[in-house]
């Protein structure tokens, strides 16, 4: 595949949430059915097993854009990979907390759609296809008294208007407190900072000149068109 280029425009970032202000972290393979995806290819090199910490990358400040921003899609990229999951915004410095007190340091919770090139490597994922500007669309922040059960959420992806995926956070290996407990265990996240959680697999293909919704039960949703490199927004 080419390889993708950068955005002759950056993205808008005035509707990205305000309690959102350090940076973005991912964890991959945490839902059982991504992990599963793998089958025995797991057990076999670069992986030689499952993983037994969380597996983190980044989508640093380009990539973010709010509700109603354009995505670009990069010349030479036919499709791009919606992966809808849940962000927990950090209201409190989380070091190496326990799981029981982690979710009293989560200021609130954001949608996050962690936009990719398609890429078959699940470890050490390039930024070339995770961090292009405008890859990672954030939802409204919904305030963590609002009473939501972060880890029994529906998420739903629709591309113009057809729903086209279903997950919920039930499927995660690392409940949303676990996964803060661990990963606060060898680095330390401010507030302001999201951690999301995981994208469930079979995340949907979207293209240039489609819309996408993502759903999340309890944080409504957020939409955004694609568009292709270079195009008007």
């Amino acid at each position: 595949m080419p390889a993708p280029g950068l955005p002759v425009q950056a993205p808008a970032q005035s509707l990205v949430p305000a309690p959102v202000r350090g940076t973005v972290y991912g964890a991959l393979l945490n839902h059982h059915d991504a992990l599963a995806a793998l089958g025995d290819a797991v057990h076999q090199p670069p992986y030689k097993a499952p993983p037994r910490a969380p597996v983190l990358y980044i989508k640093p400040r380009n990539t973010w854009v709010g509700n109603g921003d354009a995505v670009r899609v990069p010349a030479g990229v036919d499709a791009l990979e919606i992966g809808a999951t849940l962000g927990l915004v950090l209201g409190r410095v989380a070091c190496r907390v326990s799981p029981a007190q982690a979710l009293s340091l989560v200021a609130g919770y954001v949608i996050v759609v962690d936009v990719s090139v398609p890429h078959a490597s699940f470890y050490r994922p390039s930024l070339r296809f995770k961090a292009c500007d405008s890859f990672c669309p954030i939802g409204a922040f919904v305030p963590a008294d609002r009473a939501v059960d972060p880890d029994a959420l529906d998420i739903s992806v629709a591309i113009d208007g057809q729903t086209v995926h279903r997950c919920s956070t039930a499927g995660l290996v690392r409940s949303c407190a676990q996964l803060l407990a661990d990963v606060s265990e060898f680095m330390t996240l401010s507030p302001g900072d999201v951690l999301s959680v995981g994208v469930a697999a079979g995340a949907p293909l979207a293209r240039a000149g489609q819309r996408v919704r993502v759903a999340i039960s309890g944080l409504g949703q957020i939409e955004n068109p694609l568009i292709a490199e270079g195009a008007a927004a």
